[in-house]
């Protein structure tokens, strides 16, 4: 069965720029142009993406920053709407993003759990009997009803991955965001996933470490520019990634200039 289904995908976005008005007439004139010339000023991040992810598999997506690797997620996490092609999503999703996504600074950690676990899918009944289970595994006891604004990077990290292994998805993206733990909790993290496959729980995640994409991933998607370079097994795909950044390295001494890393 599949879980995800992505088809001929593209996306867009509009460089954003500032102009002062004096009049009114003059922000009235202004709207119009920008209206004609709305294609001029939009560049494409993702073009005529194809791909889908079976039940119980694990995909990674790799690629240089500004490949177009957290546009991907966030449209498969609905995040983003697409402009063009088709995505369909199979069982109930969840999403790693960027660190705090879906916290309210100003909540306790406490109130951030059940608001997260009924965004997730859970009743309230539900995320209260798991309240427990997800504290400990953050390892949050002594700060759980302290201000989130007051968290480190690593404790919101903790927090939200814990709340989101404990929701009953069906399917899991993850961005980038097992980087800012600590090792021992990784090691979690990686028993936690490694469960999450067990129990037929389909994953896709980006991850710039390509030893652990490669013991973690049964296929993975490299993306380079907005497009599929290379789909298919970890070792060969990571292989000619590896190969393709030393040539890049050589012939520039640097790696060439990317859009930023938020798209």
């Amino acid at each position: 069965m599949i879980a995800v289904e992505v088809e001929s995908l593209s996306k867009r976005f509009r460089r954003q720029t500032v102009r002062p008005y004096t009049t009114i007439k003059s922000a009235i004139v202004d709207i119009f142009r920008r209206r004609r010339s709305a294609e001029a000023e939009s560049f494409e991040v993702l073009s005529g993406i194809t791909f889908s992810v079976k039940q119980g598999q694990t995909l990674s997506i790799i690629g240089r920053n500004g490949s177009g690797k957290s546009t991907l997620l966030k449209v498969l996490a609905g995040i983003y709407r697409v402009d063009h092609g088709r995505v369909r999503v199979h069982g109930r999703i969840g999403a790693l993003l960027e660190l705090g996504t879906g916290f309210h600074p100003e909540f306790s950690g406490r109130e951030n759990v059940l608001i997260n676990g009924v965004i997730l899918g859970l009743s309230k009944k539900e995320v209260r009997q798991r309240f427990d289970q997800i504290v400990q595994f953050a390892g949050l006891e002594a700060s759980i009803d302290e201000p989130v604004k007051t968290y480190s990077s690593g404790m919101y990290m903790r927090l939200g991955f814990a709340v989101a292994v404990h929701a009953d998805l069906d399917i899991l993206l993850i961005d980038e965001i097992l980087a800012v733990g600590d090792a021992a909790f990784q090691l979690k993290c990686f028993d936690k996933i490694a469960e999450f496959r067990q129990h037929g729980k389909t994953i896709i995640l980006i991850s710039h470490d390509l030893a652990s994409v490669e013991q973690l991933s049964d296929e993975v998607l490299w993306l380079d520019r907005g497009v599929i370079r290379e789909q298919g097994k970890p070792q060969r795909v990571i292989n000619q990634y590896r190969c393709d950044m030393l040539g890049q390295e050589e012939r520039t001494g640097l790696y060439g200039p990317h859009e930023s890393d938020r798209f």
